[in-house]
């Protein structure tokens, strides 16, 4: 059963109980020595107690809907005001006609006048009143309690569509780079270019399966990380010094898919100068309940002729945490004299959304 199921199936038990207790009041609270249950008295009670029900609930599926929700405040007053004078001349002319008032030996009858009538009529209004208000408050806060799980679906359902598409766009940015390398790697070396084919099959499987989930364990991205550190280095000449460290043992902490691979791509493609001696260096270790990416790299950036792709993999890697980690993770990066260094710290324990 549906959760909207479920919320109507509840809301009318809470109708039909209510109702029932209303009903059944006089059974357990008459007046000493003249118990309310009895006979005539209960038979008085009802027809009071069944025009509550036409007030509310002819306000509650009808007049509220039809004209309070579509701001016609002057229709749904006179609609009430229609509904409560026939409803109370029902109930008054019911009482007069099937339930005259007990004749007692001792007390002799004081006929009924216009004012006792006026006076019951007024009553019985200011009490139907009083029911209008709550069918309008009941009905109005159910209408916010949907509106507002509406709303929530239609966020998550955003968020989640916005993640998707973010997690997406790192496939072909990652493939972008990594072509570029490969061409690169063809004009210098063709065994260790086909070599690199090879070895990013086994890495867009990765990225095109694995990703997929929700979550992956950190071994899997550690190996992904290591695969594509080896293929960006096939075509690194002897000047350029590269460094890694990953947990040692294979870890099963669960984190989620291509987040660090931004950090590292933008190593490689602003941290190497064909010329000038480079170096990168990629840490990624757990402390505690964190896992901890550092990357630092010698500062080389491309100039505005050569800036394919630059800044998407950061922008959308910031993104992804915000949706991802809110509140549980921490971002530094930046350029320190002739280093770039970036530093992501995330909460792990936290459960991604899915």
């Amino acid at each position: 059963m549906r959760t909207d199921e479920k919320t109507r199936e509840y809301t009318w038990l809470l109708h039909i109980a209510i109702w029932v207790v209303l009903f059944g009041m006089p059974f357990f609270s008459p007046r000493p020595g003249h118990p309310l249950h009895g006979g005539v008295n209960f038979g008085r009670f009802v027809p009071t107690l069944v025009s509550f029900l036409i007030i509310f609930y002819v306000n509650y599926f009808l007049l509220i809907k039809k004209y309070l929700y579509r701001k016609r405040l002057g229709l749904f007053i006179l609609w009430n005001v229609i509904l409560v004078a026939i409803v109370s001349l029902a109930v008054h002319f019911t009482h007069r006609l099937l339930f005259p008032m007990p004749v007692n030996p001792g007390r002799p009858l004081r006929p009924r006048t216009t004012l006792d009538s006026i006076s019951f009529i007024t009553r019985n209004t200011v009490i139907y009143l009083a029911i209008i208000c709550v069918a309008v408050a009941v009905k109005m806060t159910e209408r916010w309690y949907r509106d507002e799980k509406r709303r929530d679906e239609m966020e998550k359902a955003a968020a989640e569509a916005e993640l998707t598409t973010l997690k997406s766009q790192v496939n072909p940015h990652f493939l972008f780079n990594t072509l570029n390398n490969i061409y690169s790697l063809i004009q210098i070396d063709q065994a260790k270019a086909q070599e690199a084919v090879h070895d990013l099959s086994g890495m867009l499987r990765y990225v095109l399966y694995d990703s997929e989930k929700p979550a992956v364990a950190l071994s899997d991205e550690t190996a992904f990380l290591s695969d594509y550190i080896k293929l960006m280095s096939m075509r690194c000449s002897s000047n350029v010094k590269i460094e890694t460290s990953f947990p040692a043992n294979g870890s099963n902490r669960q984190v989620a898919p291509l987040l660090f691979i931004p950090l590292v791509e933008n190593a490689f493609k602003h941290g190497i100068s064909p010329s000038e001696p480079s170096s990168i260096k990629v840490d990624l270790h757990e402390d505690g309940d964190y896992v901890v990416c550092m990357v630092e790299n010698t500062a080389f950036p491309k100039d505005d002729n050569d800036r394919s792709g630059s800044g998407i993999g950061i922008k959308n890697l910031c993104r992804r945490l915000d949706m991802l980690y809110p509140g549980n993770y921490s971002f530094e990066y930046g350029k320190t004299e002739n280093l770039y260094r970036s530093l992501l710290k995330i909460n792990a324990s936290e459960i991604i959304p899915e």
